[in-house]
């Protein structure tokens, strides 16, 4: 079977989890924790790594920090994975979806500026916005900086596919008052499941720590003053992460290879379109995504059963979360161009652990239908 995006383990992340074991940490936070945190905060340009249990568990616990909740609408790209929006529902807020732009497949700062002047208009604002940084591309944060500042809005930047990448010279996490990671098992780096927060501000960080291990107050008996939650990541995993991150520059450039691979084999198809790499931006390519024209030789879901029929795996692009039957009575700003991307766009094996046979057999087969 060739898996969309396969865990990459070695015997160095064999060697680190028995380290962790044989220290006697098996307790959820020790030493490989803090050093996990360190190397985070250096992977993103930030002060700050805050080790969770889950990227969504880190939206959350950002969003509750900011004070977001019930009544509150918060802008969220509606072409991204439902975790995005959950975490907005988690807090009690409404997520309003926006469209995402042609040239980059993120959400776009035109429709954003709409949003932000209609509700200044309206003597309103968002609570907060949050990017994502899709398929391994930052979003436009030159823009979108710009115009939470204007309009005073948080910034939150969901980098849960991109860690490697970066936009003009920066890291992806480095945008927004905080960002949040995930180590899922499919994601360039993974500690089984597992996500953080990286940030700038060491006070928010504390904070970050404190909700995540249930709110737990610094006294001899277990006190809370508050609800908190079990979102911290333990020290047997975060030794995991921390062999993964050491190798994080060979696992994009793998990806890489294997998008520029895909391109130079398929770019000659007619209807085919590959996701484009947004000036500025170097993606990691967490998963190669193109398009194919309904009225080409052989359309999306053609070549999506001819290859599972081989045991090779093959997706869909991120359903809108506009089109989910649970956000059904959301607001959406747009739409055409994520509900087009979804309807035509597919997702290509490419982990860094596929081989360049099988990747040559990936483009035989497709090719094989046009």
């Amino acid at each position: 079977m060739i898996y969309l995006s396969p865990p990459d383990v070695s015997e160095n992340d064999r060697i680190a989890l028995n380290r962790a074991f044989d220290s006697g940490w098996i307790a959820p936070l020790g030493p490989e924790v803090n050093a996990f945190e360190a190397d985070l905060a250096a992977a993103t340009d930030r002060k700050h790594g805050v080790a969770l249990s889950s990227g969504t568990g880190g939206l959350h616990l950002a969003l509750h920090n900011l004070g977001v909740g019930r009544g509150d609408r918060v802008l969220v790209p509606s072409l991204t994975f439902a975790a995005t929006a959950n975490a907005v529902a988690y807090v009690g807020a409404e997520s309003v979806f926006v469209d995402c732009e042609p040239s980059s497949w993120n959400i776009d700062p035109d429709l954003i500026a709409e949003a932000f002047a209609e509700a200044a208009q309206e003597n309103r604002q968002y609570d907060a916005l949050i990017t994502v940084d899709l398929y391994g591309q930052c979003a436009d944060y030159d823009r979108i900086e710009a115009l939470c500042a204007q309009y005073d809005v948080p910034l939150i930047e969901d980098a849960a596919e991109a860690l490697g990448a970066t936009y003009r010279g920066r890291a992806a996490g480095s945008f927004g008052t905080v960002a949040a990671l995930s180590f899922n098992g499919n994601k360039i780096i993974t500690t089984s499941g597992g996500g953080a927060l990286v940030t700038d501000d060491e006070q928010a960080a504390q904070r970050y720590r404190h909700l995540a291990t249930q709110a737990r107050e610094p006294a001899a008996h277990y006190e809370h003053a508050e609800i908190g939650f079990n979102y911290r990541m333990s020290n047997i995993l975060a030794a995991l992460g921390r062999s993964q991150i050491s190798d994080l520059a060979r696992r994009v450039d793998r990806r890489r290879n294997h998008n520029d691979f895909y391109r130079a084999s398929l770019g000659d198809l007619p209807g085919i379109e590959f996701m484009p790499e947004a000036p500025g931006c170097r993606s990691t390519f967490w998963l190669t995504t193109l398009t194919v024209d309904p009225e080409a030789p052989a359309d999306r879901e053609q070549i999506r059963k001819h290859l599972g029929s081989l045991d090779i795996e093959a997706r869909p692009v991120w359903k809108p979360m506009h089109l989910q039957p649970v956000f059904a009575g959301n607001t959406s700003i747009g739409g055409a161009v994520s509900e087009q991307l979804f309807r035509d766009g597919i997702c290509l094996p490419s982990g860094s652990t596929l081989t360049d046979d099988e990747r040559q057999r990936i483009v035989s087969e497709i090719r094989s239908l046009f």
